[in-house]
């Protein structure tokens, strides 16, 4: 049922309508796709599907032009009916001889409208903003409710369509999209193909991409799988390539074998895109990737292989959970999200025997998680959502990092194959059409004896994380009490975070595990009484639990002491994400941190922990540490660094070696050591570097100021073969410049929506841009870059305003940049974005820890 206020709205564009029509002038109250809308076409709207007509030019100034054809079946044709179309998108001709323009939609009036099937045809003019083109290619990116930017449509994911797609593009070109290319003809230097029609799938999963593609085809267990791509290095393909079919494969094999459902569309294709604006998409069929993500280097780490797999585990898992049963509305995006990292979690593990899982696990999802969750700016997994316009802001480290931490929580509840067996039936009962949280936790609500809709609402329903702290009380050498008291910071909501924790506690010559459940308030290991007092008590040392943990004193001085005793990997690093934490809340501070670092290191024997304390060091040094002890850290930190890439035994654990040490780098002759390693004229033993690499070295130099850098950067463009790459680069080398003036230039065309339209490019600068060594420089670029962030949300991708907050951001530590910060939300007007604010406190949390800090 639609409520009063969306009968009043829809009255209002009826009335709208009308005036328009009759030469009075009106203002739409529908801006953006609002839920009221949407509902109400839900319920009239069914039976969907889009023949769609394109042809793209090669010229990229050239508009984009197409004929769609809308089916549908109408129940009720009493009311005018909504189309979504933007502009700067314009309708040619109509079938409908009194279309309507509103802004962000077209109306159709209810005298062209009957109850039964309807038929519509629309010639239009695409608008380019989510078409993403480039001189030689273009690819769609309709996600959350960008595809009405391109053409006219439905666009709200509970109206699922059947899809028909012909593209007419410059001879030379290559096309996929989610269906299977039927045939193709060529005439007047352009091709047309035309693709079989899709099964039902939302508009943000619709796609095609057009553009001198290679591809690359395998065939894996009886499936042919094609990879779209345009990278120019043949030997890096073929490093790349079997690793990259093969992990697709065994994905889908996984995902069929635990939800007992085929892998539901047809072929599967995959593209390649330079510089994509995200790790991956995962349109049914034809799937986008960041094409540095798939094809690495030579030089890859560890972790960045597991990246690799996890983001192929992630979009394939999609193909289920997202694409197969979908979202009713963007505020349960968050589902599809938790369900593809969840499970990407799990597909990874047999490719990878070696690695330690649960500490992969922890390392992958809870620092980030905690990064937003800390914060004033955080917010709920699942959140209320009045507008489409709005949806991109939902996305974030709360839905992908903390929302599996949540699901592994619920499934140890459950049991792992309760949990298995309701997720199957949640998949049969709704696949090719839309469900919400409710559906699914009401039917696993049915399969358990606890109250899954308490549990939702502390985890699923309201934002932040509970506060743990340890009580440990010890007489005559024995442990008395030990207990774990839980309370919300925020005091008025009192809620109570049911969870496992694995608490682990050690002495002098072993360490044991307790498992915990915290159903309350306050749990005693009852367990743990009568046993020697320990050396430490890590509540978080088994990975699992979930919280702001406050150690007892004692633990917190043996840890910071002694950590790189403990043998279990696992623990070694929940001490680790525990300790940042203390650091950040200021029971200890970044002098222990990296001290413990430099002792940690060197003896430190798993690739994940390395790779984490080197993040974490990098991270204290540049923002954490005071400036005087910063230059007398600097000499140690870079022997430690050294030191540790000539004994790194493995090629992934030198790259991770070099690029800490690079991008630490502070001292003349370091840098002097990092130059001729760019000539090529030193080389580092067993580490094979490539171009990209090769590129940011380059980068690295420039911002550090080395007398060569102009002839640095002039010989590194020349170097670059892809002209992707080459384009990139030029756009990052002006903010590289030690020329004030010409960084303020391009700072300042960073205001036209024009220059922000490839935003990893744009965000890559802006790191440059606001680099430490850089930073009192570039404070004064923070004003106007805060102020940009609500046209950045309605103009750019959904991972864009954050990003570029952070990117903002990253160099600052000083107390006048957090009052820049703090004197912009406190001005804030009334009606500014809840979502935006959010995202500015989240992003400049770091900061104001940092400017506390006595420099």
């Amino acid at each position: 049922m639609i409520r009063t206020a969306g009968l009043l709205a829809l009255i209002s564009l009826s009335l709208a309508t009308a005036a328009m029509q009759s030469g009075r002038s009106s203002t739409s109250p529908l801006s953006g796709i609002p839920l009221t809308l949407a509902q109400d076409r839900a319920g009239r709207v069914s039976d969907l599907r889009y023949n769609l007509d394109v042809t793209v030019p090669a010229e990229r100034t050239s508009p984009v032009a197409g004929r769609i054809t809308i089916a549908f079946t109408l129940s009720d044709a009493s009311r005018p009916l909504v189309l979504d179309f933007s502009e700067p998108g314009r309708v040619t001709s109509s079938s409908v001889k009194s279309l309507t323009r509103v802004p962000d939609h077209v109306v159709i009036p209810a005298n062209e409208l009957r109850s039964g099937g309807n038929e519509i045809t629309i010639d239009f003019v695409a608008g380019d903003a989510a078409l993403n083109r480039n001189p030689e290619f273009l690819y769609t990116l309709f996600v959350p409710a960008r595809a009405h930017l391109a053409l006219p449509c439905f666009d709200q994911p509970d109206l699922k369509a059947r899809w028909t797609l012909a593209l007419t593009i410059p001879d030379g070109w290559r096309a996929l999209s989610n269906g299977a290319a039927l045939d193709e003809s060529r005439r007047d230097g352009q091709v047309r193909i035309s693709f079989t029609e899709t099964d039902p799938i939302s508009t943000y999963l619709f796609a095609f991409a057009a553009g001198r593609f290679a591809v690359e085809t395998a065939e894996r267990n009886g499936r042919t799988f094609r990879m779209f791509h345009r990278e120019t290095d043949a030997a890096k393909v073929a490093q790349n390539r079997d690793a990259v079919f093969d992990l697709h494969a065994a994905a889908l094999a996984w995902l069929e074998r635990y939800t007992t459902i085929p892998y539901p569309w047809g072929k599967f294709d995959f593209l390649l895109v330079p510089s994509f604006q995200f790790g991956g998409m995962e349109h049914p069929g034809a799937v986008f990737y960041n094409a540095s993500g798939v094809l690495l280097e030579p030089s890859a780490t560890q972790n960045q292989k597991l990246g690799r797999a996890s983001l192929i585990a992630h979009e394939t898992a999609h193909m289920w959970f997202g694409d197969l049963v979908t979202m009713r509305w963007f505020n349960d995006v968050w589902m599809k999200e938790v369900f593809a990292n969840f499970m990407a979690a799990k597909i990874v593990n047999p490719s990878f025997p070696d690695i330690n899982h649960d500490l992969r696990f922890l390392l992958a999802h809870y620092p980030s998680a905690y990064e937003i969750d800390r914060t004033a700016g955080t917010n709920a997994i699942r959140q209320p959502l009045d507008n489409l316009d709005e949806a991109g802001s939902l996305y974030g480290a709360i839905i992908y990092q903390k929302a599996p931490i949540v699901m592994r929580q619920l499934e140890t509840l459950m049991g792992e194959s309760v949990f298995q067996r309701g997720l199957q039936d949640y998949l049969r009962a709704h696949q090719r059409a839309n469900a919400s949280w409710s559906d699914l936790i009401a039917l696993l609500d049915a399969r358990t004896p606890d109250d899954l809709a308490a549990w939702s609402r502390a985890w699923v329903e309201e934002a932040g994380r509970p506060i743990i702290r340890t009580e440990l009380r010890t007489e005559n050498g024995r442990i008395a009490t030990l207990a774990f008291v839980e309370h919300d910071p925020v005091a008025a909501r009192g809620l109570a975070w049911e969870q496992q924790l694995r608490v682990t506690i050690g002495w002098r010559d072993h360490v044991r595990q307790f498992p915990v459940k915290l159903a309350g308030t306050r749990v005693d290991v009852t367990d743990a009484r009568g046993l020697a007092t320990p050396l430490f008590v890590l509540p978080s040392g088994g990975g699992i639990g979930y919280g702001g943990f406050v150690l007892d004193q004692a633990s917190l001085t043996y840890l910071l002491s002694h950590l790189p005793d403990i043998s279990d990997p696992l623990t070694r690093g929940a001490a680790w994400v525990t300790l940042w934490d203390q650091m950040l809340d200021g029971r200890t501070d970044a002098t222990a941190v990296i001290d413990l670092a430099l002792r940690a290191l060197p003896v430190e024997a798993d690739e994940q922990n390395v790779q984490r304390i080197l993040g974490y060091t990098q991270q204290a040094y540049w923002k954490f540490l005071p400036d005087a002890r910063r230059a007398t850290v600097a000499p140690k930190l870079e022997a430690v660094l050294k030191a540790g890439l000539e004994a790194a035994p493995s090629q992934s654990l030198k790259s991770a070696w070099f690029s800490a040490l690079r991008d630490t780098a502070r001292s003349p002759a370091l840098a002097q050591w990092l130059e001729q390693i760019w000539r090529k004229n030193e080389t580092v033993p067993g580490l094979v570097l490539s171009e990209p690499d090769f590129t940011t070295l380059a980068l690295q130099l420039a911002v550090r100021e080395v007398p060569a850098w102009r002839e640095i950067l002039d010989q590194q463009l020349a170097r670059i073969d892809n002209p992707d790459r080459k384009a990139r680069f030029a756009f990052v080398r002006p903010a590289l410049s030690p020329d004030q003036a010409e960084r303020d230039r391009f700072f300042e065309s960073l205001k036209d929506v024009a220059n922000r339209q490839r935003e990893p490019w744009v965000l890559e600068a802006l790191v440059y841009l606001h680099h430490p060594l850089r930073a009192a420089r570039s404070e004064k670029y923070i004003p106007a870059s805060l102020t940009l962030v609500r046209e950045i949300q309605r103009t750019g991708d959904i991972f864009f305003p954050k990003r570029w907050m952070d990117a903002t951001l990253s160099g600052h530590s000083s107390a006048t940049a957090a009052q820049m910060i703090s004197r912009f939300v406190a001005e804030l007007p009334p009606d500014y974005p809840d979502r935006l604010r959010r995202i500015i406190l989240s992003s400049s949390d770091d900061l104001m820890r940092a400017s506390r800090v006595d420099r």
